[in-house]
């Protein structure tokens, strides 16, 4: 299979999803079940992100200093810090758990 096929196919299948949900009744998209789900969704996605980018190195999961600084995060948000200040101390953190072990 060519490279363009691929792409070619790849944007078809792309089309097609996004066509679908345009033509997916509003009925079924007021269901309570369904905003529920919808509304719960984006936080899912983000939190599977975070712990992809955080304990994956390509096939291997690893411990290194982005789960110092993770952890760090989690902190400062439970003591409702504001989210810049969570983003620089996990940064922080991170980058002194590396400066000072070589960890990661």
């Amino acid at each position: 299979m060519s490279t363009w096929l691929a792409v070619l196919a790849a944007s078809a299948v792309a089309y097609a999803l996004k066509l679908a949900g345009h033509l997916v009744p509003a009925a079924w998209l007021e269901h309570p079940r369904v905003r529920r789900g919808a509304a719960l969704l984006p936080a899912a996605l983000l939190a599977a992100l975070v712990v992809v980018q955080t304990a994956g190195d390509g096939d291997r999961l690893v411990l290194d200093a982005r789960a110092a600084g993770l952890a760090v995060a989690a902190l400062a948000l439970a003591l409702r810090a504001p989210f810049l200040l969570v983003i620089v101390l996990a940064a922080a953190s991170a980058a002194g758990v590396r400066a000072l072990t070589g960890w990661g």
